[in-house]
């Protein structure tokens, strides 16, 4: 039985602490073969074994202290036993098998055990496998670098003005939620009979007047009604006083190249549905032109604004100064509704009414929203003005 000591220490060295047990009990090593390493203050020892044979017991187990010439362990000479073949599994390394050298190089590189396949005896990391990884890693981090020059050098930018018509609407934009104590009140409103009314009615209005029939002129007219029936929502503050209209006169949001506009239909108490189309596509065609006149951009009593034309389910639209109402439409999507104890598929649509609640109160918000739905729901009631 031969005794596995630690190696004298140097002088200035008082103790040590077993780093890494290589074996364990019952395993066989070849001499000159690593068992343990000793960590000091300064440097690390490594304790190979005198003979072959077999590790037999372990005396001082990893993280004790220990002193010059201490024993270790127990090593048993003889020859190494004989074992059925077993089929090689590859495996990765880990810190302990590497010399302390390397281990040290491997740390200096902040290279992990783990991502290297030591190709000396036993599956021990050598420096030509950390010579290797280490290349391997520059490599894949120049790429890297390459490919994020060239990433940045395909990135630009580029700085044009704005439009004197995007600062205008910046400034009413801010203005408005600046100025107004601006509150945004929900809806929704069941699109079927609207719907049912131009499938039905879709060709002999074309034919009729020239135009399609559209959502919009129905908009129009349900929010015409209600305007009469809330004149503070036909109303503006000016100063401290609240200017009531006697007259409609509503702006219709347009995106345009330039920007967003918002040119007015007027007297839309006065307008047929086939002339609210036929207005609607004029103001449209204009503003896409870039022909709309001052004259037509100014005044406007309300606004209405349809972002269900791009896909938008709900939004909170912004009052348009000095207005103090504005009307968002959205997109018309099936959604189950419960009818009568029944769940049916039905074409639903959100309302969002911005309002100043300064001038609108909560009720008239609701009651003035509530009224849209109703006539949108229900066409008829704005040929019978009820």
């Amino acid at each position: 039985m031969i005794e596995i000591l630690v190696p004298v220490l140097p002088e200035s060295v008082a103790d040590a602490i077993v780093a890494t047990w290589h074996k364990q009990p019952g395993d066989f090593v070849e001499r000159d073969e690593v068992l343990v390493e000793i960590e000091t203050d300064k440097v690390v020892l490594e304790v190979p074994a005198t003979v072959s044979g077999t590790l037999e017991t372990i005396v001082e187990d990893e993280g004790a202290t220990v002193l010059s010439e201490q024993v270790l362990g127990k090593l048993k000479e003889g020859a190494a036993p004989a074992k059925e073949p077993e089929i090689e599994v590859e495996t990765r390394a880990t810190l302990a098998d590497a010399s302390p050298s390397v281990r040290r190089l491997m740390l200096e590189e902040d290279i992990h055990a783990r991502d290297i396949k030591g190709s000396g005896k036993g599956g021990l990391i050598t420096r030509e496998d950390v010579d290797k990884h280490r290349e391997l890693k520059n490599k894949d981090a120049t790429e890297a670098k390459v490919d994020i020059v060239a990433a940045v050098a395909a990135r630009s930018e580029k700085r044009v003005p704005m439009t004197r018509l995007r600062k205008r609407v910046a400034e009413r934009l801010l203005e408005a939620k600046n100025s107004t104590a601006m509150l945004t009140t929900f809806n929704e409103v069941n699109m079927k009979p609207i719907m049912d009314l131009r499938k039905q009615y879709q060709e002999v209005f074309e034919k009729k007047h020239g135009i399609r029939l559209g959502f919009m002129s129905f908009y129009i007219k349900a929010v015409t009604e209600a305007l009469k029936r809330f004149p503070e929502v036909n109303a503006a503050i000016d100063g401290d006083e609240i200017v009531y209209h006697n007259f409609f006169d509503v702006s219709i949001a347009v995106s345009t190249p330039r920007g967003l506009v918002t040119p007015v239909l007027r007297d839309t108490d006065t307008l047929s549905v086939a002339e609210i189309e036929k207005g609607i596509k004029a103001l449209a065609v204009k503003g896409r032109d870039g022909k709309l006149t001052v004259d037509e951009m100014m005044g406007g009593n309300f606004t209405l604004t349809n972002g269900g034309v791009f896909g938008s389910l709900l939004s909170t639209p912004i009052i348009n100064p000095p207005q103090a109402a504005i009307l968002g439409m959205h997109k018309i999507q099936d959604r189950p509704m419960a009818v009568d104890g029944k769940v049916e598929i039905l074409p639903m649509m959100y309302l969002a009414l911005s309002y100043d609640h300064r001038l609108i109160d909560g009720k008239e918000s609701v009651s003035f929203l509530v009224t849209i739905k109703e006539l949108l729901e229900d066409p008829t009631r704005l040929l019978l003005d009820v």
